[in-house]
């Protein structure tokens, strides 16, 4: 692990620790995590919605992103993960194109663009993805997606990659305000 000034960066980093999944999980497994979807969004809102605009911009991190640019990736992120599990749906083991989500970030769209139309977005994006959730099977959940990082994933582990990703950076939103909040208190 890494370390700087003092403080433990994986853990500021990671709140939610590292991605581990359920490899087989059951079909109320699998359904706890599709339910998980559409509390992602509101919870969002709820977290963000009293910020002002110094809070938005600013990193949860040293060198770390701003909460904004995190809305704005979960966006980019989740239309890429939508897409790539519908090319597993209808293709055999697809290679799913990665892309740099740290140069991605320093596009004017992270930075121009208010938070409100990525969340939008993921509301849009969710809905769709919950309503071609709802209509598969067990066995769809087993078609595979090749990764350049992780390989051959099944739809199972994208899906649980998929509800990881959005609340581990809810986390981060989290993590940095309540620090922020800490320290008011602290004055």
């Amino acid at each position: 692990m890494m370390y700087r000034g003092g403080k433990e960066v994986a853990s500021i980093r990671f709140p939610l620790g590292s991605f581990e999944p359920k490899v087989e999980p059951t079909l109320e497994e699998r359904q706890r995590f599709i339910q998980q979807i559409p509390s992602i969004v509101p919870t969002l809102r709820q977290i963000i919605m009293k910020c002002p605009l110094s809070q938005l911009l600013m990193p949860y991190r040293e060198e770390g992103w701003s909460i904004q640019q995190i809305v704005h990736h979960l966006a980019d992120n989740d239309m890429n993960a939508y897409l790539r599990f519908k090319r597993a749906l209808t293709e055999e083991e697809p290679v799913a194109n990665s892309y740099r989500e740290d140069l991605w970030a320093e596009l004017s769209d992270y930075t121009e663009v208010p938070i409100e139309n990525s969340l939008t977005l993921l509301e849009t994006l969710h809905f769709r993805f919950l309503i071609l959730l709802k209509d598969l099977q067990p066995e769809d959940f087993k078609r595979t997606m090749r990764t350049q990082v992780l390989g051959s994933i099944t739809l199972d582990i994208a899906l649980q990659r998929f509800v990881w990703h959005n609340q581990h950076h809810i986390a981060q939103i989290t993590s940095i305000l309540n620090r922020e909040n800490a320290k008011l208190h602290k004055e």
